[in-house]
């Protein structure tokens, strides 16, 4: 990914999954980058593990469902790398749930987590990309959000309202070169789907082996993407390369989508 000069980036939700494999692709460009998680562990091992990297990688621990948390995140970040030139909000939880016995609680916790975390990390992060004339902003969604999990009802209605919100961003600021993207997995062989396999397994009785092995049949590439294969995808959008990129809704998902429009 050719840059003119050296960038930073944000990625939240980042110690697994498509999140790390953001982060890999980003330092492996040489861009800087910020990113969050709640886990300590995780999050130095990942940046242990790119430090001969072009690009730095600061770990911050950080619940990005909650607003205080978060304002602390990026106030870390800005004083650690300065104005952030890319955005990736990643971070994301999708527990099963039944509809009838998921409670308020559960309810406003899964927006927090999958949706007003983005709000408040684009609202701070815009501003500084304006002012330089040059932003990427890349929404993590879910192939949910266009097909509706009834078992992932409160993630899958989070996700969709991500997709509006960028959507809405997009064609507000692209005239300032920030642009602002979509991307929506479908099933990725991550920890957060192997756990998801796990509760829809016990919930209808078969092993989670068998809910992979039934998905994947329904999918035309037949398997799981990998979280580097996502990561690609995000990486572009990034990129000077994606320079007539606005608003965008990307499915990644092997096909699975088929839609025309």
């Amino acid at each position: 990914m050719d840059q003119p000069e050296r960038r930073r980036a944000i990625v939240t939700g980042a110690s697994e999954g498509i999140g790390a494999a953001v982060v890999r692709h980003l330092a492996s460009s040489g861009i800087d980058v910020a990113v969050s998680a709640r886990r300590e562990g995780p999050l130095r091992e990942l940046a242990e593990s790119l430090s001969d990297a072009p690009g730095t990688v600061l770990p911050i621990v950080a619940d990005m469902s909650s607003a205080a948390e978060t304002a602390r995140f990026l106030e870390v970040a800005a004083v650690e790398l300065g104005p952030v030139d890319i955005l990736v909000n990643n971070v994301g939880h999708a527990p099963s749930r039944n509809f009838l016995h998921t409670s308020d609680q559960e309810w406003e916790t899964s927006f927090h987590v999958n949706f007003f975390s983005a709000v408040r990390c684009t609202r701070a992060c815009l501003p500084a990309m304006r002012s330089q004339r040059w932003g990427r902003v890349v929404m993590i969604g879910s192939g949910a959000s266009r097909y509706p999990v009834a078992e992932l009802v409160d993630y899958s209605a989070a996700k969709a309202a991500l997709v509006s919100l960028a959507t809405s961003l997009a064609r507000k600021y692209a005239a300032d070169n920030v642009l602002i993207n979509t991307v929506l997995p479908g099933f990725v062989s991550t920890p957060m789907t192997a756990r998801a396999a796990q509760e829809i397994g016990e919930a209808s009785g078969i092993g989670p082996a068998e809910v992979v092995g039934r998905t994947s049949a329904t999918i035309p590439i037949r398997r799981y993407a990998a979280a580097d294969e996502v990561a690609n995808v995000v990486g572009f959008l990034c990129s000077d390369a994606a320079s007539y990129l606005a608003g965008a809704v990307i499915d990644v998902d092997g096909g699975l989508g088929g839609h025309i429009l």
